[in-house]
This record gives C-alpha cells, sequence and structure tokens, in this order.
C-alpha cells in the first residue's frame, strides 16, 4: 500500500513540476510550485517526519509562495487576459485533477497510519530540538548564508518596486 501511494505521489509531483515548467502564466506557474510542496510535505509524512511537513506546509507552501504571488502580482508582471492566451486551456483541469489527486494521497497516508511504530535504527530524529540543535551547529554557516541570501532578495524586491 505505501508504494502504491508512493508511486501515485510521485507521479502528482512530477506532472505538478512539468506543469510549472510549460506554464505561460507566472501565478500559474506559482500555483503549480504550491501544489509541489504540498506533496514533498506528504512525502515527509510517509517518512514519519510529521513536523517537518508541517514545516514545509507553513514555511515554504504558506509564508515564501504568498511573498512570490505577492511580488508577481505588484511588479504586474501577468497582465494577459484570457483571450489573448490560447492554448492554455489545458492548465485549469490539469491543476483540479492534481489538487484532488493530493488531498486523496495525503488523506490515504493519514489513513494508512503514518505514525504507526517502525524500528528505531530506521528513524531518524527530526523533533525540533534535534533539528534546532543541527541548524546551529553543524549546518551555522550554510544557514547564514541562506539568511544573507534571503536579505539580498528582500532588498531586491523593494528596489525594483520602487518608483523612479
Amino acid at each position: 500500500m505505501e508504494t502504491l501511494i508512493f508511486v501515485l505521489l510521485a507521479a502528482v509531483s512530477i506532472a505538478s513540476a512539468f506543469g510549472l515548467l510549460l506554464s505561460r502564466n507566472a501565478i500559474y506557474a506559482a500555483l503549480f510550485l504550491i501544489l509541489n510542496f504540498g506533496t514533498v510535505a506528504v512525502f515527509y509524512l510517509l517518512l514519519n517526519a510529521p513536523f517537518l511537513a508541517a514545516i514545509q506546509i507553513s514555511v515554504y507552501t504558506g509564508a515564501i509562495m504568498v511573498l512570490f504571488l505577492f511580488v508577481i502580482m505588484v511588479l504586474g508582471a501577468e497582465k494577459l487576459t484570457p483571450s489573448n492566451r490560447p492554448g492554455q486551456n489545458w492548465q485549469r483541469p490539469l491543476a483540479m485533477i492534481l489538487g484532488v489527486g493530493l488531498f486523496v494521497l495525503a488523506f490515504a497516508v493519514i489513513g494508512s497510519g503514518f505514525g504507526a511504530p517502525t524500528p528505531a535504527a530506521a528513524l531518524v530524529d527530526s523533533s525540533p530540538m534535534a533539528i534546532g540543535q543541527k541548524l546551529f551547529t553543524t549546518y551555522g554557516f550554510p544557514f547564514e548564508v541562506i539568511s544573507v541570501l534571503l536579505l539580498v532578495a528582500m532588498i531586491g524586491a523593494v528596489v525594483l518596486t520602487r518608483d523612479k
């Protein structure tokens, strides 16, 4: 059962990635990316890491994608109307099918007992304390590099939206 769920979830993830790549509309591409982030969260549930799944949804799917959508809309990158984008009618049905598939698979993972006991050797400690200790000891330098990168991206967004 778990292998079937994994294969179906992988298909949804790959299809949403292709939808992201093939989409000409930046807003639709961002929505496909949100769907892809959701499938990654369900992958974390399959790996018995519910904290990482919650962080994936709250940080990436929630905060970062809302920021991306806000920047897209502030910059006015999408000024297309439905009449001047021929051949884009396939995206809405694909997004609906993939979204429903994601929800069905997520409920199947939750219903299959994702929190069932597993051998102690197979578990990776994904508690908030263990993640925090790894983040600020082993991965301290990459953490600081990413924080500087996010700061530069924020400054870039301010500079791009500023009136001359």
